[in-house]
Parts: C-alpha cells; sequence; structure tokens
C-alpha cells in the first residue's frame, strides 16, 4: 500500500506518456473555468427570488 502512495499521485495516468499527464496548472485551469460557468449560469438564470422564497423566507401557517 504504501508503494502506492509514494508514487505521486501520478498512479491514475500511468497509462498515459509522461508530457501529456495532467500537470497542477491543467486541474487548477479546469476548476477555474467550473467557476466560471457556474457563476455565468447564475448569472444568466439569476434565480435569487426562488433561492429566497425556498430557503430563507418561513411559510405561512396553512390554519390563518
Amino acid at each position: 500500500m504504501s508503494a502506492v502512495a509514494s508514487t505521486g499521485g501520478s498512479g491514475l495516468f500511468k497509462f498515459l506518456k509522461p508530457r501529456l499527464r495532467p500537470q497542477a496548472a491543467d486541474i487548477q485551469a479546469a476548476a477555474l473555468w467550473g467557476v466560471t460557468a457556474g457563476s455565468a449560469a447564475l448569472f444568466l438564470v439569476q434565480p435569487f427570488d426562488w433561492l429566497k422564497k425556498t430557503f430563507f423566507e418561513k411559510p405561512e401557517p396553512e390554519g390563518k
């Protein structure tokens, strides 16, 4: 088990040539693009009224 941990995390991509393996910068860029895409989706849809009604406002009692 310790031999697997000492490979530096590239065990998942051993089948790829070393120059084709994803580098740390590639993973950071993918995460940044994911955040950007999520932010853009929120900007386009703008579900803020629905979020406020669903999660932050208390429902009125039905008996009144």
